[in-house]
């Protein structure tokens, strides 16, 4: 439901939903842009303090399987492909 629009003369004017999200589109594309990342950044909530320890095992882990051939890499054509037929087959 989007909010009407009220003002407070001389002091104060609030947007309704609609109306900022048309001034919104006339900004520049940079700016947008920005504004964008900024919205969704909002709706992630806090970020998780053990994220970046995490990634970083996981990345290891994944160079320690290359190096010792327990994995096989894969390009990224093939990867892609795999992954498409997944989400093709999901969707049946």
């Amino acid at each position: 439901m989007a909010r009407e629009s009220w003002t407070i003369p001389g002091i104060l004017t609030v947007m309704g939903t609609e109306e900022l999200r048309d001034a919104a589109l006339t900004l520049p594309i940079e700016e947008r842009a920005r504004l964008a990342r900024d919205l969704l950044c909002s709706l992630d909530g806090p970020a998780d303090p053990d994220v970046d320890d995490a990634w970083i095992t996981e990345i290891e882990k994944r160079a320690r399987e290359l190096a010792d051939g327990s994995v096989e890499p894969v390009n990224w054509e093939a990867a892609r492909e795999r992954i498409a037929n997944r989400l093709r087959e999901r969707r049946r």
